[in-house]
């Protein structure tokens, strides 16, 4: 596998690092309208993602089909739905912020649904980023090796706050900071496995292009609008959190533009 595309995949895993390093340098919890902002901007991060780096590249690729070019972005993009639905069913998982866990009812630790949680959304992410690798390794010509790093780092930027997110409310909640730091790196463990192993498969990946990026599209989309948009909204700061989705939105269109 070429070296660049391999230090590329390990990019937004990166991010999740250093956000859960945070826990070594701040001594208080993440106060509620940081969470907020954090959260929002990791939103808007996705959903301009999913729009300039998937949607818009897939029905590129799906040009010669005139004016069906859609069907392969819009099939994708709800089986991409449909994934993350499933899944959102079978795994047990707490969100940020609630008592209430969803999936499967079992006997768990808080923090294990935590993580969980936040690793459920970090399977697509991981997705997207090989398949756009994948792409870029078939020597696809509407998808660029700049555009590609644009995307993973993109996702770094957005993996730092869930980093932060997951370490210091663990490390608030009395845990050790080794421990609150290994549970922070060990959400976004699974992102550099899925898209290594979407880069391997890439040989098959490329007959399916333009539906493979819909579906990571559509699995982010659903992350942000079943998860982030509805804790960033919640309560208090709520306006916290609408500013910086956009922050985040507008700083993935830049990095898109400007390096894409």
């Amino acid at each position: 596998m070429n070296q660049a595309i391999l230090q590329g995949i390990l990019i937004p895993f990166l991010g999740t690092i250093l956000g859960a390093a945070c826990v070594f340098i701040m001594k208080q919890a993440l106060h509620a309208w940081l969470q907020k902002a954090l959260t929002g901007f990791a939103a808007g991060v996705m959903v301009a993602a999913s729009i300039w780096s998937l949607l818009i590249p897939a029905m590129d690729q799906a040009a010669g089909m005139g004016e069906w070019a859609f069907i392969p972005a819009v099939a994708g993009f709800w089986i991409g739905i449909l994934f993350l639905l499933l899944l959102d069913k079978l795994i047990p998982h707490l969100h940020q912020g609630s008592d209430i866990p969803e999936g499967p009812r079992v006997v768990w630790k808080k923090t294990t649904m935590l993580m969980l949680a936040v690793t459920l959304h970090n399977i697509p992410e991981g997705m997207a980023v090989g398949v756009v690798f994948a792409g870029c390794l078939s020597g696809n010509t509407t998808i660029t090796m700049a555009g590609a790093l644009t995307l993973a780092v993109g996702i770094a930027i957005q993996n730092f706050p869930e980093g932060a997110i997951i370490s210091m409310p663990l490390r608030a909640e009395g845990v050790k900071k080794s421990t609150s730091f290994f549970y922070g790196v060990l959400s976004g463990v699974v992102e550099p496995i899925a898209a290594f192993v979407t880069v391997l498969a890439s040989g098959l990946i490329v007959p399916l292009l333009p539906y493979l990026l819909s579906v990571a599209a559509g699995a982010m989309i659903y992350v942000v609008v079943e998860e982030l948009i509805p804790e960033m909204s919640v309560g208090r700061h709520s306006n916290i959190g609408t500013l910086f989705f956009s922050l985040g939105f507008t700083v993935m269109l830049v990095l898109d533009v400007a390096l894409g």
